[in-house]
C-alpha cells in the first residue's frame, strides 16, 4: 500500500513536470538550455522574423527529445505499476477508469511522433519560403494542441489518482 501511495505521488509530480516540458517547448529559444518565460521566448521562432530559424528548429528537436523521453519513463509507470496498483487495491470502477485513460497515451504517444517528423522535416529545408512558413504555422498549432491534450489528460489522471490515494488512505487507517 505504501509502495503504490509512493508511485502516485511521483506520478503527480511528474504531471507538472511534464506539463512544464511542454510549455517550455513552446518557447524554446536560440538557448535551448534556458527555461524563459512563456510570453517572452515563443517569438523566436515564429516564420519570416529574421533570426537564426536552423538553430532555433535544432533547439525544438533536441526540446521534444527531452519530452519524448521523459513521456516514455512516465508512461510505462502509469501502464505497469500503476495500472498494478489500480487493480488490485482500486476495485473494478477505478481500474476500467484508468485502463480509458491509459489509451489515450496511444494517441499522444503518435501526436509526439507526428511532431518530430514535422519538424525534422522542417530542418531539411527545401521548401518555398511560403510553404516552409505555413508548415511551420501548422507544427506551432498542433504543438499547442497536443499541450492541451496531455494537461486535459493529466487533470483527469489526476483526479483519478486523488481518489485511489483516498481510498488506500482509507485502508491503511484500518487495517491499523
Amino acid at each position: 500500500m505504501e509502495e503504490a501511495l509512493a508511485l502516485i505521488d511521483k506520478i503527480i509530480e511528474e504531471h507538472k513536470t511534464l506539463t512544464q516540458r511542454f510549455q517550455t517547448l513552446e518557447q524554446v529559444t536560440n538557448d535551448a538550455s534556458a527555461l524563459l518565460k512563456l510570453d517572452t521566448a515563443r517569438e523566436d521562432f515564429i516564420p519570416g522574423r529574421l533570426g537564426d530559424q536552423k538553430q532555433a528548429l535544432q533547439n525544438w528537436q533536441e526540446s521534444l527529445k527531452v519530452i519524448e523521453q521523459g513521456i516514455e519513463a512516465h508512461f510505462a509507470r502509469e501502464e505497469i505499476g500503476l495500472l498494478t496498483a489500480f487493480e488490485k487495491q482500486g476495485g473494478e470502477m477505478l481500474a476500467s477508469a484508468l485502463h480509458a485513460l491509459l489509451s489515450e497515451h496511444k494517441e499522444l504517444r503518435d501526436r509526439l511522433t507526428k511532431l518530430k517528423e514535422d519538424i525534422a522535416e522542417l530542418a531539411i529545408g527545401g521548401a518555398s519560403r511560403d510553404v516552409w512558413e505555413g508548415m511551420v504555422w501548422g507544427v506551432r498549432s498542433y504543438l499547442v494542441n497536443t499541450r492541451k491534450m496531455f494537461e486535459a489528460h493529466a487533470r483527469s489522471e489526476q483526479s483519478l489518482l486523488r481518489t485511489l490515494r483516498s481510498e488506500l488512505e482509507r485502508a491503511q487507517k484500518k487495517s491499523g
